[in-house]
């Protein structure tokens, strides 16, 4: 089920104003660099906003996204031509053998089920080619940042650039184990409607999600902070084995 936040059209289409600046994406511009990546997977790619950064620089990507109406925003910007869109999830990728797949905006948390979330890193491991790596961030439970998502911390009026505005906030409703749910509550000025959202994240700790990713036949390289939100993210970077697909390939030759 998508979230109405990322599949009402409405919304969809305000969802890049209400997200402000993304210098969040600075840090995984810099490893695409880093690991020398010249094809990226954006799983949960949205509105496309880091899958057109990496375009812009020469590199071949795939973005990924269940919610038909963030995609429609994401074909529509300048120079959506130069990236391949997918409707679905990881879970079921056509053939593909990239260097980089990456998750960012806390999307992995928004896969709450256990099976879903190992499909997920499956599909990924899949589209790798040997060597290649997986980034993603989840927020730190240890932070419990869902206790600042209350309408008189993130209440706001973001201008329109068509005109108009609309005025947006958060209030959590439910915290259950690992799964905070909460609403997004959207009012828009010029013909006053208001829009809500229900989101539910899961709240991983280091350890399940480095177990998970082993499981999955992964490479825990290391786990980094995010520099644009120290101490509250654990950024996850596992490569995808070399040796374990030689293996592979040769069992299936004898």
């Amino acid at each position: 089920m998508v979230d109405a936040l990322f599949g009402h059209p409405r919304l969809a289409a305000v969802y890049d104003v209400l997200d402000g600046e993304r210098g969040d994406l600075d840090a995984y511009l810099a490893m695409a660099a880093e690991f020398g990546a010249r094809r990226v997977l954006d799983i949960g790619c949205g509105t496309g906003v880091f899958a057109l950064l990496l375009a812009e620089r020469g590199i071949e990507v795939v973005g990924v996204d269940p919610a038909r109406a963030s995609l429609d925003v994401a074909r529509g910007k300048p120079g959506a031509e130069r990236v391949r869109w997918l409707d679905g999830d990881a879970t079921a990728l056509p053939p593909l053998r990239v260097d980089l797949a990456t998750m960012t905006g806390n999307a992995a948390q928004a896969i709450v089920g256990h099976e879903e979330w190992r499909a997920t890193l499956r599909g990924a491991h899949r589209a790798l080619r040997p060597g290649g790596r997986l980034v993603f961030e989840t927020r730190d439970p240890g932070r419990r940042a869902w206790e600042e998502w209350n309408r008189a911390a993130t209440h706001g009026v973001a201008p329109l650039p068509g005109g108009g505005a609309v005025e947006s906030w958060l209030e959590v409703t439910e915290v259950s184990g690992p799964l905070v749910t909460f609403r997004s509550t959207l009012v828009f000025e010029d013909d006053g409607e208001v829009l809500v959202s229900d989101s539910t994240l899961r709240f991983r700790e280091r350890a399940e999600v480095a177990e998970d990713l082993v499981a999955e036949g992964f490479v825990v390289e290391g786990v980094r902070d995010a520099p644009d939100r120290p101490g509250r993210e654990l950024v996850f970077v596992a490569r995808k084995g070399e040796e374990e697909e030689f293996v592979a390939r040769e069992g299936g030759a004898r």
